[in-house]
Formats: structure tokens, C-alpha cells, sequence
């Protein structure tokens, strides 16, 4: 079964931490993140790029339009996602619980949401 990863954050939060303490953080990542790799069950594993540049299409009037910034209204905001291939629901979540998301970052407002896929197109 496959599963989509996706880690929050909490831009609010971020922002009011100093920024030695976000660069703090941030340097753990990259060894978390080699350990969710080395499972070999990870499928792709990206962060997402800065919400200035977010750009949302939406249906309107039969015609598409573009808006700046996440389309969601919520506190908190996908800063990265992952897609892992799992034998068991319990993998998925051994898996999933290495992504710096899910195990640092509380001050930023970190978290993790997994979520089963119905379906998955492979290259």
C-alpha cells in the first residue's frame, strides 16, 4: 500500500522563533531524512518551495483562474511531502515517524499527516 506524507508547519510560529534556532533545527533534517531514505521504502521525498511563490488554480465562471499564495485557510501549511510504499499500516507509521516533521520542530509547529493512497501512477 502506498501512502502520502504530508509535514506541516505553522509559518506564525516559525517566524517568531530566532533564527539561530530555526537554523538549529533545520540542521537536523538532513539526517532524519537519510534515515526515512535508508528504509528503502520512501518513493520520493521533497520539501516545498517558499509561499511567495505558491500560485493556486481554481474553477470560476468556467474559467480558470490564478491566485497567489495557498489556497487554504488554515493556520497551518504543507512545507513538504513524501510518498512511502508499506507492507502494513504500522509500517507506514515506523516510516513515517523518522520525517523531521514528525519528531522535531514543535516550537515551529511541525507535524505530520500520513495518509492512505487509493491509487498511484508510476512513471
Amino acid at each position: 500500500m502506498k501512502y502520502l506524507g504530508l509535514a506541516y508547519f505553522t509559518p506564525e510560529k516559525l517566524a517568531a522563533m530566532s533564527p539561530d534556532d530555526v537554523k538549529e533545527l533545520r540542521s537536523q533534517c538532513p539526517a532524519l531524512d537519510q534515515q526515512m531514505q535508508a528504509t528503502g521504502k520512501v518513493l520520493i521525498s521533497a520539501s516545498l518551495g517558499d509561499l511567495e511563490n505558491w500560485r493556486t488554480l481554481h474553477p470560476r465562471g468556467g474559467k480558470t483562474h490564478v491566485t497567489d499564495g495557498p489556497y487554504t485557510e488554515s493556520k497551518e501549511v504543507v512545507g513538504g511531502l513524501f510518498v512511502i510504499e508499506a507492507d502494513s499500516s504500522d509500517e507506514a507509521l515506523r516510516i513515517a515517524s523518522m520525517h523531521p516533521a514528525a519528531t522535531l520542530g514543535e516550537a515551529g509547529g511541525w507535524a505530520v499527516e500520513l495518509i492512505p493512497l487509493d491509487f498511484y501512477l508510476a512513471r
